[in-house]
């Protein structure tokens, strides 16, 4: 092959592959001239532009907003490779957030994106605490990728690095990243072990191994009767050179990848040589944010050049990280982060879907699973007011079993100088420890206040507002220190327990 030909041709993908890889044995490599794009400034790729609409005034741009989701309705109950085969069929460039946890997906979803990659960098860093370096492992990866793909309905392009290994490692991870309910994954032609494709140092395998695991990738995708869509990734631009790059791609995709990527491209210019080659196969671009070598372009100048996907890989992360040094900084400093740099804990409920459990936990409530305090008007905690309603209040009928705990506002009582008339005699010299232990089994709080201060304890724990600890400590008042007055469940499933010591 000669790599210094000063001719750049077009070389369309075969109509079948696997004409040109049958076997492992018969597959020959096959020779791409290349041109040094770097020493020519003007780069015609007339016949790229004709084979794709026009990208004009007229351009789309989906999944900054959502896009037209109506084209994408019918489809709801479609695999995710199906679902992601459909847009990337559709008009337009399409922007992927990527996310680590599945809370971030959650939110990528929710800010109306029709797709979202995972990074191994951002996997590794909020899994492990640790620099994506190889560290992170192969099980690891795909256990996070199954709880973001469950915790959404878009379709995920998984992150799966060099495959773990060789052509058998590959089609592994292949099989294992379907299962875990990927739309699509993102294999690269790194040695083991691999790291981020802008950092130093990147080496890659050979040229016949590279294309060889890709058509392992192809291999296991059929054996496994699914559609993901191959995202072929090659570090060679950084590794090698750009002519290196552009050959590999143009042979991952002769060996059946579904979408090219060369990671870490250095200027515009190489980004419109690398969208010329196999124009018939959509392009991925890696905006990294924050200092990376490639440049950071806006959609549509990216979907001028010829791109049909991009990563934000970083986005996300690096807010997080910043956000919580901000917060810390702020705690550290004795005060909470302002109300303008959170949410508030409504929101977050939204967020997380508590609304939504609740109205289906609806569907399934009997009268033996109904909560201890039952809910009722704006109390967010659960417990039911004394005088919501006069029927319960009287005990008529079933209601009468039910419990009913009195509202008491701390006006009612005069904390008075601890004569023997005065109910809370003696009671300032005791207190209350209040401990809460979370559904998850870790304890969220355990102070200790004045027993007698109960016009403040409902500002600490405000699921004890509508109990009368006044009538309570009057029941044990004169009793040793260690009494339990309250072991309850609120409507968060916290559980909350009262000590008299």
């Amino acid at each position: 092959m000669n790599l210094s030909s000063s001719v750049c041709r077009h070389h369309s993908p075969p109509s079948s592959p696997e004409n040109l890889i049958s076997n492992f044995k018969a597959f020959a490599l096959p020779s791409y001239p290349i041109n040094p794009i770097l020493t020519k400034k003007n780069i015609g790729y007339d016949n790229l532009r004709k084979s794709r609409p026009s990208v004009h005034s007229n351009s789309i741009i989906v999944s900054s907003y959502g896009g037209d989701r109506k084209a994408y309705d019918a489809t709801s109950e479609s695999s995710p490779a199906k679902k992601l085969r459909q847009l990337l069929d559709s008009p337009g460039i399409h922007q992927g957030p990527a996310c680590f946890n599945a809370l971030s997906a959650k939110l990528v979803e929710r800010a109306g994106f029709q797709f979202c990659f995972t990074t191994g960098f951002g996997i590794s860093a909020a899994r492990l605490g640790l620099p994506d370096t190889g560290l992170i492992s192969y099980g690891e990866m795909v256990e996070q990728g199954q709880q973001i793909t469950e915790a959404v309905s878009i379709p995920v392009i998984g992150d799966g690095d060099n495959g773990y290994g060789n052509a058998m490692n590959m089609k592994r991870t292949v099989k294992g990243y379907i299962k875990a309910g990927f739309a699509g994954i993102i294999l690269e032609d790194q040695v083991s072990p691999k790291a981020c494709g802008h950092t130093q140092g990147r080496k890659v395998v050979s040229r016949e191994e590279a294309v060889m695991k890709i058509k392992a990738a192809v291999d296991a995708r059929k054996e496994s009767g699914c559609d993901i869509v191959i995202v072929a990734r090659t570090d060679s631009r950084q590794a090698l050179s750009l002519e290196e790059a552009l050959w590999r791609s143009r042979a991952f995709a002769d060996a059946g990848a579904d979408v090219l990527f060369i990671d870490a491209l250095a200027s515009k210019e190489e980004m419109k040589a690398f969208c010329e080659i196999s124009p018939g196969v959509p392009k991925m671009a890696n905006m990294l944010e924050g200092g990376g070598k490639t440049p950071i372009l806006t959609p549509l100048e990216l979907e001028e050049i010829g791109y049909k996907l991009i990563a934000y890989p970083l986005s996300l992360l690096g807010v997080s990280i910043r956000a919580m040094d901000d917060a810390l900084v702020a705690i550290k400093g004795g005060r909470v982060p302002s109300p303008a740099s959170m949410p508030s804990f409504e929101e977050v409920k939204e967020i997380l879907g508590f609304n939504t459990y609740y109205e289906e936990e609806k569907l399934y409530a009997t009268k033996n699973t109904q909560p201890v305090w039952q809910t009722g008007g704006g109390n967010p905690y659960g417990i039911r007011r004394w005088g919501q309603d006069d029927k319960e209040q009287t005990g008529e009928g079933e209601e009468a079993s039910k419990p009913v705990v009195e509202l008491m506002n701390p006006d009612m009582y005069k904390y008075g100088g601890g004569g023997s008339n005065d109910p809370f005699s003696g009671i300032w010299s005791r207190s209350l420890r209040v401990k809460i232990t979370g559904r998850d089994g870790f304890e969220k709080l355990d102070i200790r206040i004045p027993a007698g201060f109960l016009d403040g304890i409902t500002n600490i724990v405000p699921a004890l507002g509508g109990v009368n600890i006044k009538a309570l400590l009057d029941d044990v008042s004169f009793e040793v220190g260690g009494k339990l007055l309250l072991d309850f469940k609120d409507s968060m499933g916290d559980r909350i327990q009262v000590f008299l010591e």
